[in-house]
């Protein structure tokens, strides 16, 4: 990301005007990276102070963030000295990422005290550190001991040392010129970068993209034209002469007379990068507890599947034992043979050869052979009905597995989340993890809706909504689509008492192939009917239903 020093560097010379002497009226922290502070100063300002590793920055942001209910530490100690403090100064050093905010508030006794708030904004080295008047550290969001400092409470701050050169204490082209003739680079590009500081490898190959420069020369005036334009950026900090510039999945900024609220844009950005990579991970993380417990159900499966398969020889044994007990009289001695051959009177006198056990007698080994016949026959009986709710079970977590695919907001994730965690046969699998969440709103707001020649069509995103909708929402007289042995979406048109005409029911039949798994494959079959045929499935898992009385659509 290029949230650099120039970026740092122009936001604060903008942010000057606004802020000082702001007041702090409420101070947050949504999460362990990130402090808010709400400030007024003739207009309401939200200060957004970041320091994830990937995400770090600093601006006035418009976007809300839900809060803990109990305060972090920090932030309660932020609170504690700085609330209804104001803002003297703000400023950055050099065109280092670190910003300095002054402020001024009374104690209980009205004394004046004066804190400061550092800002470090350096990748996984960011930081923010509240110091005393005299420059003692009182605390810090993040506590770090290296070589050259200690970021702990009671030690003076230490500025982290800079190593680079400041293009700043740079007075003249000449200057600027002695130090890179001096150099033995290949690509300026990447020597302008690594010698100053502030300078981003996309702000300085932005500027020769600009000035049309090739990366490599050593000419004196195509140097010249670079020193001059990094230097007209700087100069036009604190007006609206500079804008963001997108480059790839970068940015950085650069001289346009257009008016640009730069600002506004590094909200936009990194409001949404986090929000794609919060979406991101829940998605990937609820993914995985999903297929594990389709591993688990499948699994299940196979071992029912095992189950029966042994089964299959239970008649055998009834066999033996029958043919066996009927020629008793013909075998005597306490132990049987190692095996016998015996009429089979069920099939025409052919002859079947019996294995037995020769430790136990041949009484000994009919009472064997039907007491495995008994035990396989229970067996048979238990694991058919395993089979059918286990096979159920899997269906279900594949249609949840459908809804996760499908998913695009954060919402609905959390939707799926809630329903999962709300089955009573999924708690088996005892994931401490799903904890129903608070989210769960009116799902009426949360149904996508569209219209059809002037008919209101409704399409359920989860089972949660499918079932609310089939179930709940519509009427009797409404009528139901849904793909034919595929799992997705509900269909819901509204008929308001009308009799849809034959194009309303396609579009809703091709709504149903769009909205399921088979939405690219050809001629798909769409089953439809009134509410009045719908009802709940016998499983009681949620979003699954039987239905009658339907007719079946073709949908190419």
């Amino acid at each position: 990301m290029a949230f650099d020093g120039m970026i740092i560097k122009y936001l604060v010379s903008n942010y000057k005007n606004s802020l000082i002497g702001a007041r702090v009226n409420k101070i947050l922290q949504p999460n362990k990276f990130e402090i808010i502070f709400n400030l007024y100063n003739k207009d309401n300002y939200a200060l957004d102070i970041c320091i994830h590793p990937n995400y770090y920055r600093m601006c006035l942001t418009n976007y809300t963030k839900p809060n803990p209910t109990n305060a972090l530490n920090f932030c309660m100690l932020l609170r504690k000295y700085l609330s209804g403090a104001k803002i003297k100064d703000i400023y950055s050093y050099d065109l280092d990422r670190i910003v300095c905010i002054n402020f001024e508030g009374n104690n209980e006794l009205k004394d004046v005290l004066n804190f400061s708030l550092i800002i470090e904004l350096m990748g996984r080295r960011s930081n923010i550190i509240l110091l005393n008047d005299k420059g003692f550290i009182i605390d810090a969001i993040k506590h770090i001991i290296t070589s050259d400092r200690e970021i702990l409470p009671a030690r003076f701050y230490v500025l982290p040392s800079f190593q680079k050169k400041s293009f700043l204490e740079i007075n003249s082209f000449d200057e600027f010129y002695s130090i890179i003739s001096s150099a033995d680079y290949i690509n300026l590009v990447d020597y302008l970068s690594n010698t100053f500081t502030g300078f981003s490898n996309t702000f300085i190959s932005n500027v020769f993209n600009v000035l049309n420069i090739n990366l490599n020369t050593k000419d004196y005036d195509e140097i010249r034209k670079v020193y001059d334009y990094i230097k007209e950026v700087i100069n036009s900090f604190g007006t609206n002469n500079v804008s963001i510039k997108c480059i790839d999945k970068d940015y950085t900024i650069e001289l346009n007379l257009e008016e640009c609220n730069i600002n506004k844009f590094i909200d936009d950005y990194y409001y949404n990068k986090e929000a794609e990579n919060i979406f991101s991970n829940a998605k990937n993380n609820l993914s995985k507890l999903i297929l594990s417990a389709l591993k688990k159900s499948s699994k299940k499966l196979e071992n029912i599947n095992e189950k029966l398969k042994s089964c299959e020889n239970m008649d055998k044994y009834k066999l033996y034992g029958e043919l066996l007990t009927a020629n008793l009289y013909r075998f005597t001695g306490d132990h049987a043979e190692s095996q016998v051959t015996v009429e089979n009177y069920y099939d025409n006198n052919s002859p079947v050869t019996i294995p037995l056990d020769t430790s136990i007698s041949y009484s000994k080994n009919v009472e064997k052979f039907y007491k495995k016949y008994n035990k396989l026959k229970n067996t048979l009986n238990v694991v058919t009905v395993q089979k059918k709710e286990t096979e159920l079970e899997l269906e279900y977590i594949e249609s949840i597995i459908y809804s996760i695919s499908v998913a695009t907001t954060l919402e609905d994730i959390e939707e799926i989340h809630n329903e999962f965690s709300e089955n009573e046969q999924m708690k088996k699998y005892n994931y401490k993890s799903f904890q129903k969440l608070n989210t769960d709103n009116n799902l009426i707001n949360k149904l996508h809706k569209i219209v059809i020649n002037n008919y209101d069509i409704y399409i359920g995103k989860n089972n949660k909504q499918n079932d609310y909708l089939s179930l709940h929402f519509a009427n009797k007289s409404d009528m139901w689509f849904h793909a034919q042995g595929f799992h997705g979406a509900h269909i819901i048109l509204k008929t308001n008492g009308k009799i849809p005409d034959e194009d309303t029911i396609f579009k809703c039949a091709q709504l149903a192939k769009q909205n399921c798994r088979a939405s690219l494959e050809r001629n798909v079959s769409v089953d439809y009917t009134y509410i009045k045929y719908v009802k709940k499935h016998p499983s009681g898992k949620t979003g699954m239903v039987t239905y009658t009385n339907y007719k079946t659509i073709i949908v190419p």
